[in-house]
């Protein structure tokens, strides 16, 4: 079946106009600024917004997407009379995947007779689930069914890999991921954490360097061994405010690997309020295999 919908949420930290331009349907987060909430939208003026606050010293809050919201943005979905295939942020970053899961599960036993609803455990985040999306809505417009689409995505997700680089420890500080303690000394040494998701889509720190250029190169060099060894031919880095760094990191990916297409994005909301600006990473698929 042909005639199916692909939605997700805004942790794909894609543009509005290609989500709106291949009609692809969203549900945001939120987040919240000296009382104020503000939904995350995947437009340029709320990534504005939210780095205006970082800059500004303020700590946003995050919420999850509740149940019901979940519910509404599925019925009306479903509405259409199409099945649909829903991915977000994993669930081992974000509880928002229960959520999701209840509201399905809730949709499934009113409506018996509704069309199908696939809620995908991604293992992924920010550019890695936009480039699972990307992929997807690329199947699905080439003509790929909706089992064929799901069946490459199941078997190819673990195999994106998430390489980040964290500025200012910071920010893991105020999110109650680090010790104040280990937060002072690190900023004092210019500490740079390298961490990549794992294949329970968890957050691990596998190692650290002092000084944001040598934690670039460092973390160039462990995903070349990757990029080489499966000739990956996309390449998707992303930076938290921090343009000129983007530019540096777009210029040393582009020299390394010429023959790649290599794109550059800003970390949306969500995800920035917890890592900070001057946040960089690479995304790709490394070993990419037919379902």
């Amino acid at each position: 079946m042909n005639d199916y919908i692909i939605a997700t949420a805004s942790t794909c930290d894609l543009e509005r106009e290609w989500l709106d331009h291949h009609g692809v349907p969203m549900i945001s987060y939120t987040f919240e600024i000296d009382g104020n909430v503000f939904e995350d939208d995947c437009r340029r003026a709320t990534r504005d917004k939210i780095y205006r606050a970082l800059r500004d010293g303020k700590m946003p809050n995050t919420s999850q997407i509740t149940t019901y919201s979940y519910y509404e943005f599925f019925k009306s979905l479903l509405s259409q009379g199409k099945p649909v295939v829903f991915v977000d942020m994993d669930k081992a970053i974000s509880s928002s995947y229960f959520n999701s899961e209840r509201a399905a599960e809730q949709i499934r036993e009113e409506m018996p007779g509704a069309p199908a609803l696939y809620i995908m455990d991604t293992r992924c985040i920010t550019t890695g689930l936009g480039l699972l999306l990307k992929k997807m809505v690329a199947m699905h417009e080439n003509g790929s069914d909706i089992e064929e689409v799901i069946a490459w995505a199941e078997t190819n997700k673990l195999n994106i890999a998430h390489r980040f680089l964290i500025d200012d420890l910071s920010w893991l500080r105020k999110g109650g991921r680090l010790s104040n303690a280990s937060s002072f000394i690190g900023s004092i040494l210019s500490i740079k954490p390298l961490i990549y998701v794992d294949g329970d889509g968890c957050l691990v720190a596998w190692d650290k360097c002092r000084g944001k250029k040598k934690a670039m190169r460092h973390l160039l060099e462990r995903a070349a061994l990757e990029i080489e060894e499966y000739n990956v031919d996309e390449i998707i880095l992303s930076h938290s405010d921090c343009l000129e760094d983007g530019r540096k990191w777009l210029d040393m990916i582009q020299e390394r690997f010429p023959g790649a297409k290599v794109s550059l994005q800003e970390l949306g909301p969500t995800i920035a309020c917890h890592v900070g600006p001057g946040f960089l990473s690479i995304v790709y698929i490394a070993g990419l295999r037919c379902a």
